[in-house]
């Protein structure tokens, strides 16, 4: 039998490498401009489409997604080839895989500025967006599919476990995630409310982090590790364990995003003790990956790919360890909601998929181009400031987390809130977020630095588009050999039973944690005085979601006394039965408003929206005139209410045909009452409608206590 001759297809790896550095930069520098925001707000330059509450989610979809992305699918696209001994399926899908995603990108850039959003944390895009999506997605699975059918080589390396799994659970994640009734080609409600809404975006939130941010690395981590450092796994058995470890246990951690909210107590208990436990896969890959480099360390001196590496990992390991530390309830009252949640984040993102995926471009582009690294020194150069930024960044980051939590929940002698005023702690931070911005700065000079130095490397060589290989076609399976292999060796080379059984591993933690809560209508109970939402009222909470305010501002009050003095009553499950998305938040840059409502005059809340510091000096939101000046569009007014009531809403029947009339009565009652406090505003204005749902927020519990008295 003659070895077959094929050629690997070194052009799609190319785009997508080129990809990820364009979108690398882009994703980073709008992370800049937001993080400056936070202590200048005027760097949004009085532009609406450039308010920290708009590009923050641009920030997290441009560097998760795009760069990120990118950098997955160069990762395994190379790989993959490789492992298989065969070209891809089709280059017809890879193509179409390649440009799908960039106008994907491309939507997102456009979309997210002007505010058309679900504000769902790494999923804000709309629906269209969203099926656009799910078909790109498939064709990448396809195309990966149909390359392991065809392979020359029958075991499939772990690597391919790892992308096999990434696939169908980003796929499970995405399609649930994603329940969306559309109002038009750019609004749509969520299916799910309130509590069941939380479960199932921090489900999908946890485990994007998981399965996009995490299994694909580790994947690459087992092919481009060993051939960076050229010896072998350090042990395969412990892979093993690594694999189907990580992809049970992950799934069920989602919950520790939400302790101490209105989520049914064993689902956070679940999530708690399923997040301990994932640190033992967790630093199992961490453990196996540095134990490869064993008898090699003197190349890690030497070699500026694996110092990436090997600092990629020790990042992996580091916010593996902090992620289940802050799901200790404990730890989690503090750190929650403050900027210790961003210094984790970051410390994985930064260090895990920032240099891991710069390891990987300084390895594979000289070798696709056929020629050496332009220089060794601006590679170290990125290395060390690369490095350096992580530490600016993520250092500042934990004191300001710190900092703040502990100060929110300070008393004195007397029993009273130590600094009642939320700004004091935001006064206390701003030298943190300015250090924090210094630190993306270094690392954003990093990697444009590589940028030019790739881009110089591609020059002085050709791009092998079409690489000559060869190979062995596959032969039959003999069945004596076959019989003395391991359950695991068999299923190694069984692509379609690997895919289910690592479908029927994640389904059930999934089924678990979350069929109890959106079925039985027990764990959600009612409260008779909560209602809908009055038509202006929910404009102007379609408003508050388009201006990104829940970026910045939590919506629960948490059980315990430093909230309750400072905010009013903990937050109730019944309370928000009618929030479809709900707006809990994840981050307190501001107060909570659970219970902001009939807290201040209609005229403090206009004052305060066209320019926060009359009434809140040194407050860092940024002014939002533009609301003062823009009609409130009330077109889809009779849509929502019908897409409501589809819902589960109960509005009366026929109520869309009224529903704008009631509006309009509402909203002149709000104007007439600015116009006692010599505030001219008409009112079909925007900000009539935001302060409506502003002045709602919490008042509905209010009105249970005065009943019950």
């Amino acid at each position: 039998m003659q070895p077959e001759k094929f050629y690997y297809d070194n052009k799609i790896v190319r785009n997508f490498g080129i990809a990820t550095v364009i979108w690398g930069i882009i994703g980073m520098t709008v992370g800049l401009i937001a993080a400056i925001q936070l202590y200048h707000p005027a760097a949004n330059m009085g532009n609406q489409y450039t308010t920290f509450g708009r590009i923050r989610p641009l920030h997290t979809n441009a560097v998760i997604f795009a760069f990120v992305g990118n950098a997955i699918f160069m990762g395994v696209y190379y790989s993959l080839q490789r492992l298989l001994k065969a070209r891809m399926f089709s280059d017809l899908l890879s193509q179409i895989h390649f440009w799908g995603w960039q106008l994907i990108i491309l939507s997102a850039v456009i979309t997210l500025p002007l505010g058309l959003t679900t504000s769902h944390e790494y999923a804000e895009l709309e629906w269209p967006i969203d099926i656009a999506i799910t078909i790109i997605w498939v064709v990448f699975g396809w195309n990966m599919f149909g390359t392991i059918f065809k392979r020359r080589e029958r075991h499939l390396y772990v690597a391919i476990w790892f992308y096999i799994a990434t696939f169908v659970t980003i796929a499970v994640l995405h399609i649930v995630n994603s329940f969306e009734l559309p109002v038009s080609w750019f609004k749509s409600y969520m299916v799910f409310a309130g509590v069941q809404d939380a479960l199932v975006q921090w489900w999908y939130g946890h485990n994007a982090v998981a399965f996009f941010l995490t299994t694909p690395y580790l994947g690459m981590m087992y092919y481009f590790l060993p051939k960076m450092a050229n010896r072998p796994i350090y042990s395969y058995k412990l892979s093993i364990l690594h694999f189907w470890a990580l992809i049970f246990i992950y799934i069920w951690a989602g919950p520790h995003h939400l302790l101490y909210t209105t989520l049914p107590g064993w689902a956070q208990s679940l999530g708690v003790a399923f997040s301990i436990m994932l640190i033992a896969p967790s630093w199992g890959g961490m453990i196996n990956g540095l134990l490869t480099l064993r008898g090699a360390w003197d190349k890690v001196r030497d070699d500026v790919v694996l110092k990436f590496m090997v600092v990629g990992l020790t990042a992996y390991g580091m916010a593996t360890f902090e992620g289940p530390m802050l799901s200790l309830k404990q730890v989690n009252a503090i750190g929650h909601f403050t900027d210790w949640i961003i210094a984790h984040v970051h410390v994985g993102a930064l260090g895990w998929n920032g240099f891991l995926t710069f390891a990987i471009l300084y390895w594979l582009i000289p070798r696709i181009y056929k020629t050496e690294l332009f220089s060794k020194k601006l590679a170290a150069f990125h290395f060390w400031i690369g490095t350096l930024g992580i530490i600016f960044y993520a250092v500042p980051m934990y004191w300001a987390g710190f900092t703040q939590g502990l100060m929110l929940k300070e008393f004195t002698a007397e029993g009273m809130l130590k600094y009642p005023n939320f700004l004091e702690t935001t006064f206390r931070i701003i030298p943190m977020h300015i250090m924090r911005s210094i630190g993306g700065t270094l690392y954003l000079s990093g990697v444009i630095v590589m940028a030019y130095n790739l881009v110089r490397t591609a020059l002085s060589g050709k791009l092998v588009a079409n690489e000559a290989a060869q190979a062995m076609p596959l032969e039959p399976i003999q069945k004596a050999t076959a019989s003395q292999e391991t359950w695991h060796r068999v299923l190694e080379r069984r692509p379609i039973q690997l895919m289910i059984a690592s479908l029927l591993v994640i389904l059930v933690g999934t089924f678990v944690e979350l069929m109890p809560t959106l079925t039985i209508s027990a764990n959600i109970p009612t409260i008779a005085s909560v209602k809908p939402y009055t038509p202006l009222e929910l404009e102007g909470r379609d408003l508050y979601i388009r201006e990104g305010c829940s970026n910045c501002h939590s919506q629960t009050v948490r059980p315990f006394r430093s909230e309750t003095e400072r905010y009013g009553e903990y937050s109730k499950a019944g309370e928000f039965v009618y929030d479809h998305p709900f707006l809990w938040g994840s981050k307190r840059t501001g107060p909570d408003l659970a219970r902001i409502g009939g807290k201040y005059g209609n005229a403090w809340h206009y004052n305060h929206l066209m320019d926060p510091r009359l009434m809140s000096p040194g407050s860092i939101m940024p002014n939002y005139d533009w609301l003062i000046s823009q009609n409130l569009d009330t077109s889809l007014t009779a849509a929502k209410i019908r897409a409501m009531q589809k819902l589960g809403v109960p509005y009366p029947a026929g109520y869309d045909k009224q529903a704008n009339r009631d509006l309009d009565k509402q909203a002149k009652e709000i104007a007439d009452n600015l116009y006692v406090d010599h505030i001219k505003v008409k009112s079909n204005k925007e900000i009539v409608a935001i302060i409506a749902y502003l002045q709602r927020l919490g008042t509905d519990i209010k009105a249970n206590k005065t009943a019950n008295k």
